[in-house]
């Protein structure tokens, strides 16, 4: 049955780790009617969090779609994980999406990955709503998670809900219900069945002030938006409750606010509203601009492609899962329609590929009643068919091509080596990599030939153990495994003008070539090599010029000087050359190149860099002296610590090397009370000991 395009919603939930995302989405689909029974993280029963590794662990580590319906919506929802190791599943949904819910935990409010999921919607200019949850936890604060949101974030909170007291039942003012501010009405939800059953009552007179209040700041809000509300507001008539939804909806797609609920998603308080607010706030597909994208045969035309099922066809594979009876393709369907049995084009690979099904998607897996014949514009859907494709690439009609821009992602920081017990294993090991890769973008597996090991590489120590334990136990492999390193890179710390010269006498053939060449660091350390072509326009012939340029190029990613890592922050700029008669072909100038390529790192002064990450610790102060003294000993700098309620937040800039098995340091030093959490910053120059006695 044909969707009404304007009534889908394709959001995500996002947030730090153990704000309550999964919790909310089970909550959503039990409220729903999609399940009859609410799965709990903690007992491994929840529909998006079905893997194995995920149960044990309790938190997500794969994004899952799940669809449900409510009040004549559509949503196609997107339960991402918290932790930074996987940030790349994160990425690649708000990618895709249309909207989001960004869920704060109203104890420990704005958090290290709050602060770089916001971000990722911002790079992708995705409208959000917030949830405030565990309203009903010890040291809740609703107001210190909103007065964070505006510095931290750069965000504009406007409440449409208040909470109805903060914390426990044996606190003095349990949280017990919201007051919607939009329509002045307080809901109680009744425990008993879930949270199934709301009652909406007036708002008593006890909480009529505080109402009276936060609803004055939501109007205001309204008034910026809506020149015909602020006319009424002026004129001291009663604004429609039509009006403010209307005003507050507009003011969410163009991102100038974001609306904030809140409840406890582990007691069903405050789910509905917050269901209702995906409908009422967040975005259609039709509410969207137009994808843009380049003509693959004419990389400078800019092509778009509208929300319409009568534009061609045209989406972007944004997750692929790999199974025995065919990888599992998730497509997002930007425009036109896509049947069954029908063939599209790949121009990322300039292959054709097949569509032999179409599925929807539930949770990590084929939906099991729901394959179908045609998915239309605005739908996330399931592939089956495809061979050559890979996430982040586009799929479009293969008469009406356009090239949609791809996903980009981290580098990784983290590598460990590894080879199979015996030979009989390589070859499955083998399999089993390439299929991890297909599957995880940040992923990455290079053989070494020389020393019989695989090293794998990925975003962190959590990252690796997960695969780790998938090799071994899903896949029933016999690896061994070695101690996780850094991944290093290398620069120059300094300026160098060389000459790079061929001069040969190769058979009865001489050759000859000079070229001049500047080495400079660049600002940044981790930006790519940059390989500037300064040559006089007639100095030498295109062929020969090209091939020169081009070995430049080719040298640089070739790796450093110290121990062959990747090199990245140089400025390369190629000035002048010189060449004679006869003899001053390609080859002489490539042997020239890689002259002055070699005395440019050497002379300009290689540089070890190492990782950094940004660590966040959330630690009552009774520890604050023990952890501030131990990151000092990991070589960390202490950028600030700030009050969150009880708790103190200590943020420091540690190298990576010196924080393995930093979160159990942390849990011994606090007693099991403090908390942490990493994510890459940067890189920075490494002890000059550590580029001494590096063995590559």
């Amino acid at each position: 049955m044909a969707q009404d395009i304007n009534q889908i919603r394709n959001i995500g939930i996002i947030a730090h780790i153990d704000a309550g995302k999964t919790t909310v989405t089970e909550r959503m689909l039990y409220l729903s009617g999609e399940k009859h029974r609410v799965g709990r993280v903690d007992h491994g029963t929840t529909d998006t969090d079905d893997d194995p590794e995920e149960q044990e662990r309790g938190i997500t580590i794969f994004s899952a779609c799940v669809k449900y319906q409510w009040k004549g919506f559509n949503i196609n929802l997107l339960d991402t994980p918290g932790h930074v190791d996987f940030t790349a599943e994160v990425e690649r949904c708000l990618r895709v999406l249309d909207g989001a819910v960004v869920v704060f935990s109203a104890r420990e409010g704005v958090e290290a990955q709050s602060e770089t999921v916001w971000r990722q919607a911002d790079k992708y200019e995705v409208p959000r709503i917030v949830f405030v949850n565990k309203m009903d936890r010890e040291g809740a604060d609703f107001q210190s998670v909103i007065d964070d949101i505006g510095p931290r974030l750069g965000g504009r909170p406007v409440p449409v809900e208040l909470p109805v007291g903060q914390g426990p039942p044996h606190v003095a003012d349990p949280f017990r219900g919201t007051i919607d501010l939009v329509r002045n009405k307080m809901r109680k939800f009744d425990p008993e069945t879930e949270g199934k059953n709301v009652t909406e009552t007036e708002i008593p007179d006890e909480f009529a002030d505080d109402a009276a209040l936060w609803r004055e700041q939501l109007l205001e809000a309204v008034c910026e938006i809506d020149e015909d509300a602020m006319a009424l507001v002026m004129e001291d008539k009663p604004v429609p409750e039509e009006m403010v939804i209307a005003a507050i909806r507009k003011g969410t797609l163009e991102r100038t606010i974001q609306p904030v609920f809140c409840g406890s998603a582990l007691h069903g308080i405050g789910v509905q509203p917050l269901m209702t607010g995906v409908g009422d706030y967040l975005p259609s597909p039709l509410d969207r601009p137009p994808v843009q994208g380049i003509d693959p045969k004419k990389q400078d035309k800019t092509l778009s492609r509208k929300p319409d099922p009568k534009e061609p066809f045209c989406g972007l594979v944004f997750k692929i899962l790999p199974a025995k009876t065919g990888d599992n393709y998730w497509i997002r369907v930007y425009s036109g329609e896509l049947k069954q049995n029908s063939r599209v084009y790949c121009p990322n690979r300039d292959k054709k590929e097949n569509v032999a099904q179409l599925w929807q998607i539930h949770a990590t897996k084929k939906d099991r009643d729901g394959q179908t014949d045609t998915v239309t514009t605005g739908d996330i859907c399931c592939v089956i068919g495809p061979r050559f494709a890979i996430t982040g690439d586009t799929v479009c009609d293969v008469k009406e091509n356009i090239e949609l821009p791809s996903i980009k992602f981290a580098d990784t920081v983290l590598s460990m080596a590894i080879e199979p017990e015996s030979t009989a294993d390589r070859k499955k090991l083998d399999e089993t990599l390439d299929m991890l890769r297909r599957q995880d973008p940040t992923f990455q597996a290079v053989e070494n030939e020389d020393i019989g090991q695989t090293l794998i590489s990925g975003m962190g120590e959590l990252h690796l153990e997960v695969i780790q334990h998938r090799l071994t136990r899903d896949f029933g492999l016999n690896v061994k495994f070695y101690k996780p390193r850094v991944n290093y890179r290398e620069t120059i710390g300094g300026t160098a003008s060389v000459v790079g010269q061929c001069n040969r006498q190769i058979g009865d053939k001489q050759m000859f070539a000079r070229i001049n060449a500047t080495f400079s660091p660049l600002d940044d350390a981790s930006k790519p090599v940059i390989v500037f072509d300064r040559l006089p326009p007639d100095c030498l012939p295109n062929d020969v010029r090209t091939a020169a340029i081009e070995e430049f190029r080719q040298r640089a990613e070739g790796g450093g000087f110290i121990a062959g890592f990747p090199l990245s922050g140089v400025k390369i700029e190629v000035t002048d050359a010189e060449m004679a008669e006869e003899g001053s072909d390609e080859v002489a100038f490539r042997i020239a190149a890689g002259d002055a390529f070699d005395k440019g790192l050497e002379q300009a002064g290689p540089v070890l860099l190492e990782p950094v990450m940004k660590v966040e610790v959330t630690t009552p102060e009774d520890y604050m002296g023990e952890l501030v003294g131990d990151l000092q000993q990991r070589r960390a700098i202490v950028a600030g610590t700030e009050q969150r309620g009880a708790m103190t937040v200590i943020t420091a800039h540690a190298p990576l090397k010196e924080m393995f098995g930093y979160s159990s340091a942390v849990r011994s030093l606090s007693q099991g009370r403090a908390g942490s959490s990493m994510e890459p910053l940067g890189y920075q120059p490494a002890p000059k000991e550590d580029a001494e006695t590096f063995s590559y």
